[in-house]
């Protein structure tokens, strides 16, 4: 854990990131800078630094002790990534972290699959370099996939990135949505329903493939799921937030439902989190990857409204080219008592925010 000076650890951030820059030979135009920003929101933890390249978190929560609820991040290395679990106050959970993984980019948690005839929370990220998905039960992060589940089988381009879970509440099935580096319009994202294989292992079957796509110099990673209002959101990352209906069996999961978020943001849109403030409204936070901030949309809206997810602010955060975030809303522990923000920031880290430093006093 760091507890921060805003303005030196800024400062420190753009002249190792300049050297970087230096010496490697990056042009201006391949990366984001970092410098810093008037009026920024520092984050209250900054976590332990995983040993090569963060890129998405998520959060599970432990309901029936929420001060013991855990961060995974991911390390996106080519042979030896890793899911590193962190606790609140920012540390490296021992014993828990999984390392060995082939470029991981995005996690997700899950509750409540069932496995081995007992309900099962899950972890699950993409393997990038091995077109498959992994699924660990948490809170041990232990392998239940019997060393992976592959993904994009047939096609030319399977790298997966982006994953995102959904539990359909009618009859508590789970599925698992992937998105790819790259991939054919209408079909570029696949969704896999996960289950119990009858031998304790979790398997998953292809359910359906969807998802418009730009096209051009461009792909989707990042992927959201509104379990409570049924929608997919995600990130065409140079054109706007797309949305779907989650359950694949709903009578109009073919059809795109909105797009928005076209003209609020510098180049690419990345990281997606959905903080619900009722059982229909909240926000919709989305990584402004290039501007180091987050633009902040109305989560309601009906779907047959050209007009929903208003964008309602930018929220100046001090991460650095985000790629990655992850919201929940309620209280964990004395550090976090309306909720918690966490977003991945260059440096091989993961920023913490409570909730009201996000939300500042106009939302």
């Amino acid at each position: 854990m760091q507890r921060l000076n805003p303005t030196k650890t800024t400062k420190v951030l753009s002249i190792l990131f300049a050297l970087f820059l230096f010496f490697s030979g990056c042009s201006s135009e391949e990366v984001v800078t970092c410098d810093p920003v008037p009026g920024q929101i520092s984050p209250t933890i900054i976590t332990d630094a995983v040993p090569n390249d963060s890129d998405d978190p998520a959060i599970w929560i432990d309901y029936s002790n929420p001060e013991n609820s855990l961060i995974i991040g991911t390390d996106k290395d080519e042979d030896n990534g890793g899911l590193y679990v962190f606790d609140l106050a920012g540390k490296l959970v021992p014993g828990r972290s999984v390392t060995g993984i082939k470029k991981p980019n995005n996690v997700d948690v899950e509750y409540g699959l069932m496995v081995g005839g007992a309900l099962t929370d899950i972890a699950v990220c993409t393997e990038r370099n091995t077109s498959e998905i992994r699924v660990f039960r948490l809170p041990e992060m232990q392998a239940i996939d019997g060393g992976g589940i592959s993904v994009f089988a047939g096609q030319s381009n399977r790298e997966p990135m982006g994953v995102s879970l959904y539990k359909r509440p009618s009859d508590g099935a789970i599925f698992a949505i992937v998105s790819r580096k790259s991939g054919p319009s209408g079909a570029y994202l696949w969704q896999y329903r996960l289950q119990d294989n009858g031998n304790g292992q979790v398997t998953g079957t292809k359910v359906r493939e969807f998802g418009v796509f730009s096209g051009g110099d461009n792909e989707i990673e990042a992927v959201a799921v509104d379990d409570q209002l049924g929608y997919i959101y995600y990130s065409d990352e140079k054109s706007g937030i797309r949305k779907y209906h989650a359950d694949p069996d709903h009578p109009n999961a073919a059809n795109q439902l909105a797009v928005f978020g076209t003209s609020d943001f510098a180049n690419e849109r990345e990281g997606i989190s959905i903080f619900p403030t009722s059982d229909s409204t909240g926000y919709i936070l989305i990584s402004d990857q290039q501007a180091n901030t987050f633009n902040i949309y109305k989560r309601e809206g009906e779907a047959t409204d050209a007009n929903q997810h208003t964008r309602l602010k930018a929220a100046v955060l001090s991460t650095c080219g985000s790629d990655g975030s992850e919201a929940v809303n309620i209280s964990l522990n004395s550090t976090f008592p309306n909720g918690l923000f966490v977003a991945m920031s260059e440096g091989g880290v993961f920023h913490y925010y409570p909730w009201e430093d996000v939300a500042g006093d106009d939302l």
